[in-house]
């Protein structure tokens, strides 16, 4: 995420000054990583530049004895980065986009989105578990997950299984477990995924989506909190990708939050009608009733 201004500061040293990028970031390990990673792309595509690191703790690493979905705060784990942002203390910040609030705050933008890795969630055994999977773990055997979108199409789908309420860092929450000796991937039809892994997990909605010659495909659904009462649908939408104009892009290359200068304005605007049709299918409906429910059951507890 990048704000609107771009300050440079000057390294020290005798030789030839570089100008140095400031990159906020989360302090745990796995923002870390992701950082280093994005990093490490912009060096070998930008050498002359040179790039410092600045780590922050924000809310939702200090917030660790309750549930995500019971804080209340849009921007868990961006806002420090975006007060950063604002103030010139960075240049941009790296995050997950399923870290992001829907709306970004005014003068922000996704100025870049790197290669999607394997979206699908995951989980791991307690090594007494070995070999096992969700649906042949022990009846009332208990699963934590801070996401009520995981919970609640997991225990539809697993009724014989207890969902409970887990915080902390990668790191943390593997330790809870004692040792990490096996995972298993979660595939749609168990677990479909948050909305391009943005949109967070404190809402019970997910989406499945697949590109085939030239089709965009989007699975949506909607779940009560124990998964009895469900909604899923699925919409396609034809996306044309041209070869852009010598002339380049429009001068306006923003959507829905997102600079994209080498995707045409006409796949982006199909992408965007799709997702805003499938969601008006699925309120049409019911869906805002089932989440409604949802949020009220949430708020209750």
């Amino acid at each position: 995420m990048s704000g609107n201004g771009t300050a440079a500061a000057a390294a020290e040293g005798n030789g030839p000054k570089m100008r140095v990028i400031r990159v906020g970031t989360r302090k745990s390990q796995l923002a870390r990583i992701q950082t280093d990673s994005v990093v490490a792309m912009l060096k070998a595509l930008y050498p002359g530049l040179q790039f410092e690191i600045v780590a922050m703790s924000t809310t939702g690493d200090k917030i660790l004895d309750t549930a995500l979905s019971k804080i209340g705060e849009k921007s868990l784990f961006t806002k420090e980065l975006e007060h950063a942002l604002e103030k010139n203390e960075v240049d941009l910040v790296v995050h997950s986009l399923k870290d992001l609030p829907t709306v970004l705050p005014p003068g922000f933008t996704i100025g870049a989105i790197c290669k999607r890795e394997n979206p699908y969630d995951a989980v791991v055994f307690h090594p007494k578990f070995v070999g096992k999977t969700l649906e042949t773990l022990p009846e009332k055997s208990v699963v934590g997950t801070s996401s009520l979108r995981r919970a609640a199409q997991l225990q539809r789908k697993f009724p014989h299984l207890e969902f409970r309420s887990i915080r902390g860092n990668l790191n943390t929450r593997l330790r809870k477990l004692d040792e990490l000796q096996e995972f298993s991937i979660l595939h749609p039809e168990e677990c479909m995924y948050a909305v391009g892994q943005e949109g967070g997990c404190s809402v019970p909605v997910a989406v499945h989506t697949a590109m085939k010659d030239g089709q965009l495909y989007l699975t949506g659904g909607v779940w009560s909190l124990d998964g009895s009462d469900s909604m899923q649908e699925t919409m396609q939408a034809t996306i044309h990708i041209t070869a852009q104009h010598e002339d380049g892009p429009e001068d306006d290359p923003q959507l829905v939050g997102i600079t994209a200068r080498n995707i045409p304005r006409e796949a982006q605007l199909a992408a965007e009608n799709l997702g805003i049709s499938l969601a008006s299918l699925l309120l049409n409906k019911g869906a805002k009733n089932i989440l409604d429910v949802a949020r009220q059951l949430n708020d209750a507890h």
